[in-house]
């Protein structure tokens, strides 16, 4: 009796371990699944005592193509809020022809909702590399929806051959535009900017 007891004991501990890793497996299976399809998903995946976490990356891919890829040293996420602080990002934004614009800074906010990055906001010593051009501000948010990344506050704008500043800025990054807005002023060197047209053809543009 005793021999029949302990098999089905341990037949019924069989079952309930192989119940159990089968769930664990599906929800993992499940979670690995949304988390293709939106990375900032993963970050609703993390316990709470991850909610900080070292070499942070993610990257958005739609149709086989990369549309954005951030890192950062390091990263906080507040799961209530739907935000995740990352100090010294990287942030890359790839166009449909796989043009780059690079943006760095201090540190970034992300504000997330249910699907995926609805915003992302850029702070301190903030540099956008763009088409040959350097934009430096203290401020830079881009906006997902819009394709576009916008610095608020003094900006500056330097390639060759040209410096140019404003009050505020925006980028438009599939039409490769950048648009100042409010008090504009323009230093333009001739002689490097004739140089940089005859051994180039450049597609983006800058207006006032």
């Amino acid at each position: 009796m005793r021999k029949a007891r302990r098999s089905i004991l341990l037949v019924a501990i069989l079952i309930s371990l192989a119940a159990v890793t089968y769930k664990v497996t599906d929800i993992l299976r499940r979670a690995n699944k949304e988390v293709k399809a939106n990375p900032v998903k993963a970050l609703d995946y993390l316990p709470e005592s991850s909610l900080h976490m070292k070499e942070f990356h993610r990257a958005k891919i739609e149709d086989g193509r990369k549309v954005w890829e951030l890192f950062g040293d390091e990263a906080s996420y507040f799961k209530e809020q739907k935000e995740a602080l990352i100090k010294k990002p990287r942030f890359y934004y790839f166009d449909k022809k796989g043009d780059v614009a690079e943006t760095t800074g201090d540190e970034a906010v992300l504000y997330l909702n249910e699907k995926e990055l609805e915003r992302m906001e850029l702070r301190g010593s903030v540099q956008v590399t763009f088409q040959g051009y350097v934009l430096k501000s203290e401020e830079a948010n881009y906006l997902p929806a819009k394709d576009q990344i916008v610095l608020p506050n003094r900006t500056t704008v330097t390639g060759e051959g040209i410096e140019t500043e404003g009050a505020r800025m925006e980028v438009e990054l599939q039409e490769k535009k950048v648009r100042l807005l409010r008090e504009v002023k323009t230093k333009i060197e001739p002689e490097k900017l004739a140089k940089k047209k005859n051994n180039s053809s450049p597609t983006s543009q800058i207006g006032g």
